[in-house]
Order: structure tokens, then C-alpha cells, then sequence
């Protein structure tokens, strides 16, 4: 009964996946796509996008992080794949569920759902390309327009011979909507012999239990609910064992934003800093309302060392404001 992080791009990269797995639940995570077109992308691209590499693929806290490719190229996808491997990826993950309208233009992502033919092709030539102890999985969408393809493209993706997939229970149409469609999920399930993870609007303990119930996959992908949420995995976890879970109080979550705001620093260029704070208590607001207050009172501040100073000013008078109460 595994949780995993799922890939979510401009949102859960290297700091995000560091910060998530520090504070725990999360079994493993899998990265932004590396978008490849017409050519074998040189070493320094994969480990931009996947620091973790130079930590046999880890993070910091020892949670396994998976690599993920987006082409539609079956023979440069798999050249990817095989250079992915030898400079040290554990496992190779493949995009068939990306709804940006330019991946989708350019023939990546959810697009390739419309010709299960060719999703073959691109998870057969990977599959051959890698050494047979590397698992190589996908990520799926229900299709495109419809779902009327979902059951062939599952197939397309067992059948060339990837050792499991996940189904995010949406079309590229429905975008991000509510519901997700686990009772499909569950059709996927049946329908192949490879292992199946559930993902789509697991916001928390409840949903995860509906989602596995409906779905009837042992294994649960959750992005945006880990994000608004950091603690959810370690509550569901607990929640398994028949403990009492704790829930981060807004105090330990500024405290966290504060060590976030490090490692933000230390991957993206000083301009981007100050956004990706915005943009996660942006995400967080649905867990802690105070996230949408703290948001407005930031929202002009464009440099770091604003950001850090004002944070640090907040989380002492928490602090106070605790110890007098």
C-alpha cells in the first residue's frame, strides 16, 4: 500500500520533493519530465531536473525518486532511456498524461493517448533499451477527448511489456475537474495484469480510502493533496496502523516554509524564489486557511532576503503568541 509523489511541473521539483519527503509517508517519488524530441539530451539535463541522482537517486531522507521521460519518438525516447540508466537512474517512468496544450503540440504528453499503436512503440523500444532490472513504468490519462480509447491504451502500455502504470482517473479534457474516475480506474485494473496505481482528487484520509475501495489498487499517486497537505501521507500512514494521527500545526508549517525557502535558493535563479513560496502557501490555503492571509501580506515581496526576513518575523511571533496563550 504505497504512496507515492506524483510529477507535477513547476510544482513538486527537487525542493518540493526534498521538503515532502523530509517530513515523511511518501514510499517514493517520481520527477518533472525530461521533455525529449530529436535527440539524446547530454547528462547535465537529467541531473538538472533530477538532482537526486548524484544521491543514487534518493533524496535526502532515503526516499527513492523515479525518473520520468516525455517524447513521442519511440527510438529517441528509448536513446533517452538508456542514457537515463547509465549515468544512474533506478527506474524510468514514461508521459502519456501531460495536458499542456505545448507538450500536447508537439506531440507529447495526453495527445499520444489518441494512438495506442504508438504508445506501444514508445514503451516497447524503452523497455528493450534498459537493462531488465531498471522497472520501467507509465502514466496515463483516460484519454484525450474521451475515454473510449482507456482500456486499449492500458493494454498498449502491458503488452510492450512495462512493469506497471498509473491511471490519473481524467481525460486531458477534464483537465484538474472534479471527480476523478476511479470506477475506471478499476476497469484498467481488470483489464491488465501489470500492477495499477490510482491517481486524481485524493485530498485526504477519506478520499484515499474511497479511492482504494472504488479503485481496487493497493498503491495511491497523490500531487496537489501532499502539497496543500505536506503531512497527509505520514496521517495516512498512521491512520493504517490504527494510530492517532498528529496534524502539523500553522506554526511548524511556517517553520518548514522557512527551510523550503532554503533549498529554493539553492536550486532556482534569485528571481524565481520568492514565487514558489507564493505559489505554495497558494496551495496550502485549502488545508490552513492562514496560508491565504500569510499570502496576502507577501505577495509584493520580490526578493529572497525579504521573504526570509518577514517569515522568520512571523514565526516568532507564533511562537510568542503560543507561549503567552
Amino acid at each position: 500500500m504505497k504512496i507515492v509523489l506524483a510529477p507535477m511541473e513547476g510544482v513538486v521539483d527537487a525542493p518540493m520533493r526534498e521538503m515532502l519527503t523530509r517530513i515523511g509517508g511518501i514510499d517514493h517519488c517520481v520527477t518533472e519530465f525530461v521533455r525529449v524530441s530529436d535527440r539524446v539530451l547530454p547528462a547535465k539535463v537529467f541531473r538538472r531536473i533530477c538532482p537526486e541522482l548524484f544521491n543514487d537517486c534518493k533524496t535526502s531522507s532515503g526516499t527513492p525518486v523515479v525518473l520520468q521521460l516525455l517524447g513521442g519518438d519511440p527510438q529517441v525516447v528509448a536513446g533517452n532511456a538508456r542514457k537515463a540508466a547509465a549515468i544512474g537512474a533506478h527506474a524510468i517512468d514514461l508521459n502519456f498524461g501531460c495536458p499542456a496544450k505545448t507538450v500536447n503540440k508537439s506531440k507529447g504528453g495526453a495527445i499520444l493517448l489518441n494512438e495506442p499503436e504508438l504508445v506501444h512503440k514508445i514503451v516497447w523500444w524503452v523497455r528493450q533499451s534498459v537493462p531488465r532490472h531498471i522497472p520501467v513504468t507509465a502514466k496515463m490519462r483516460l484519454g484525450f477527448h474521451d475515454k473510449s480509447l482507456a482500456l486499449e491504451n492500458a493494454a498498449a502500455i502491458a503488452d510492450a511489456g512495462a512493469n506497471g502504470v498509473t491511471v490519473h482517473g481524467r481525460t486531458k479534457e477534464e483537465g484538474y475537474r472534479a471527480p476523478a474516475h476511479w470506477e475506471w480506474i478499476a476497469r484498467i485494473r481488470e483489464h491488465i495484469a501489470i500492477p495499477v496505481t490510482a491517481n486524481g482528487e485524493v485530498w485526504s484520509w477519506q478520499d484515499y480510502q474511497r479511492c482504494r475501495e472504488v479503485s481496487g489498487c493497493d498503491d495511491v499517486m497523490i500531487g496537489r493533496g501532499l502539497v496543500a497537505a505536506p503531512d497527509l501521507g505520514l496521517r495516512i500512514k498512521a491512520l493504517q496502523r490504527g494510530d492517532d494521527p498528529e496534524h502539523l500545526s500553522w506554526p511548524e508549517m511556517v517553520l518548514l516554509m522557512l527551510q523550503f525557502l532554503e533549498l529554493v535558493e539553492r536550486h532556482l535563479a534569485p528571481k524565481y524564489v520568492h514565487g514558489r513560496i507564493k505559489q505554495w502557501l497558494k496551495m496550502m490555503s485549502r488545508e490552513y486557511p492562514q496560508a491565504g492571509s500569510l499570502l496576502q501580506e507577501i505577495r509584493t515581496l520580490k526578493l529572497a532576503p525579504e521573504v526570509r526576513h518577514y517569515l522568520t518575523c512571523y514565526s516568532a511571533d507564533l511562537n510568542n503568541t503560543s507561549q503567552t496563550v
